[in-house]
This record gives C-alpha cells, sequence and structure tokens, in this order.
C-alpha cells in the first residue's frame, strides 16, 4: 500500500489542484492520499475565502481519502513555518510514502539555486523583505 501525502489550502479549490491531484497520483501510483490543509486562516494569517469544512469536503469529493487540519500556530505562518509544520504532521503519521507538491515551473535549472539560496539566506536579506 503506498499513501501519499499532500499539503494544500484550496481557497478555494480548482481544476489546478484537481490536476495536481491526478498526476500526483498517477506518478506516485499511490493507493491513498492524505491531506494536511490550513483551516480557516492561511498562510500570514489571510481568513479563507470558503470555510474549511467546505474545502475538506471539495478535497474529499475530489479524490483526497483524509483531510488533516494544519493547527492554526502553523497555517498562519509564512511558507517556511506553514511547510514546516506540514511536514512535520505528515511525518508524524508514520504512513506517508510520497510527498507531492505544486509549483510555478517544473524548471530545476531555476528551482534548485532559489531552494539553496534560501537554506543560507542571511538574517539582513530577511531584516530587509519582511
Amino acid at each position: 500500500m503506498k499513501i501519499l501525502g499532500i499539503i494544500a489550502e484550496y481557497n478555494p479549490f480548482h481544476n489546478g489542484h484537481l490536476y495536481h491531484l491526478s498526476e500526483a497520483k498517477k506518478v506516485t501510483q499511490a493507493d491513498y492520499i492524505v491531506a494536511v490543509m490550513s483551516g480557516n486562516f492561511l498562510q500570514r494569517g489571510e481568513p479563507a475565502i470558503i470555510n474549511k469544512w467546505i474545502r475538506a469536503e471539495m478535497a474529499l469529493n475530489s479524490g483526497i481519502d483524509l483531510v488533516i487540519e494544519l493547527p492554526f500556530v502553523f497555517s498562519t505562518q509564512d511558507a517556511n513555518g506553514f511547510a514546516f509544520g506540514a511536514v512535520k504532521l505528515l511525518d508524524s503519521l508514520q504512513i506517508i510514502d510520497y510527498l507531492c507538491f505544486g509549483c510555478e515551473t517544473a524548471d530545476l535549472d531555476i528551482l534548485y539555486p532559489i531552494s539553496k539560496f534560501l537554506q543560507i539566506e542571511k538574517q539582513e536579506y530577511k531584516d530587509i523583505i519582511k
């Protein structure tokens, strides 16, 4: 049995999300999908435009087998805090075989240098972009 983990907000759920789920399941050949989803408040404290119950129902109706709410303390953080909490939650389940996520580009020549930069960014830079 293979289980796929997804981290999402689905605010709102749309065809791009459906495509992502379909492709992720096809690539991983997962039997089940577990999604960690923010509640009524999203990254940086922004309120969701659709409540968490409706978004969870939309996710379940679109092929996700289990939706787990990301605790408020993580769901309202910046991207790093959000991702940290969600990955930690999925890891704590000790059942996830794959973690899939969407991004704006699949060009690794763009993504890899950015990821390296973010790993070593200086406090001065963090202070400037606040």
